[in-house]
């Protein structure tokens, strides 16, 4: 079984071509930035859209747990199952159950149905989330089923996984996506709880095993943009080896949904558009000031 919170279906931006993406719940980071929290916990939660909410009362009346109030919240998430039961009730649509199991074979069946712009544009199915490693069994028979049948996978991770458990899934890989974001471990795990001891110790493995990475690091404004973090990224990568690095630009999609999820997240006082495009341009510029090659 897979926990998964969306399947994408003509995603361009997760890789070479016309891509499925499959989005998999639960993941061992919390970095503050992250633009997709409904990924992080490992269940099934419940998603309320308060903007939507016209106190209609269906909802209050289906849930068996009691767990809707009439607070600004609604919902009493130490009571809350996710059975969706407020979700089919509602006529406004204010609820949503985020997450949902299926079999390796239901994604299987799923993601092969776009096969044809696969085979026409180059491209294929990416694994993504949350952090899909840490469903490596799922996520890798996914994989493997994927490549018998001739479909390119490629894997986004933040690397933070066993080598061990990860490691026989790697022929099955076309590409792996991996985001470096802070170098300092202190600061590392200020900003996303936890250290980057493993993560580091993987993305060298990786290049050892001569394993189809590509290196990624998100730039937000004030967090990760500082040069001295920019000089380590460099400083490491071409210990490896790699030149090329590929920053991801800051966006604010993940702060509205917070709120939606009752997550304990600090909210970020942090502007996207000039400013998200500002240090997008002064990462790229020290970077290749660095002999490093840039994409954006």
């Amino acid at each position: 079984m897979a926990l998964v919170f969306d399947v994408q279906r003509f995603s361009i931006h997760d890789g070479p071509g016309i891509r499925t993406t499959v989005f998999f719940k639960g993941c061992p980071l919390r970095c503050c930035w992250c633009q997709n929290p409904e990924s992080l916990r490992p269940r099934p939660e419940l998603a309320f859209y308060a903007d939507r909410c016209r106190h209609h009362g269906a909802c209050r009346e289906a849930c068996p747990q009691e767990a809707i109030s009439d607070g600004d919240e609604r919902v009493i998430r130490q009571r809350c199952s996710a059975c969706g039961l407020c979700e089919a009730a509602c006529p406004y649509g204010a609820f949503r159950v985020v997450g949902r199991e299926v079999t390796v074979d239901e994604l299987l069946e799923e993601v092969l149905r776009d096969q044809p712009f696969y085979q026409t544009s180059g491209g294929g199915v990416t694994l993504s989330g949350g952090e899909p490693t840490l469903q490596m069994q799922a996520a890798g028979a996914l994989a493997r089923r994927c490549r018998e049948r001739g479909v390119s996978v490629g894997l986004q991770t933040c690397g933070a996984f066993g080598w061990k458990a990860f490691a026989p899934y790697l022929p099955a890989l076309s590409f792996i996506h991996f985001d470096l974001k802070l170098m300092d471990p202190a600061r590392h795990r200020e900003l996303t709880g936890a250290g980057n001891e493993t993560i580091l110790a993987n993305a060298r493995r990786l290049v050892e095993a001569g394993a189809p990475v590509e290196f990624r690091l998100p730039v937000v404004p004030g967090l990760t943009d500082a040069a001295s973090n920019l000089e380590q990224a460099a400083a490491f990568l071409r210990e490896l080896g790699v030149r090329k690095l590929q920053l991801l630009r800051y966006h604010r999609l993940g702060q509205s949904k917070l709120a939606r999820l009752g997550f304990p997240l600090a909210a970020l006082e942090i502007q996207d558009g000039a400013v998200a495009d500002e240090a997008l341009a002064r990462a790229a510029a020290t970077l290749r000031g660095l002999g490093m090659e840039v994409a954006t």
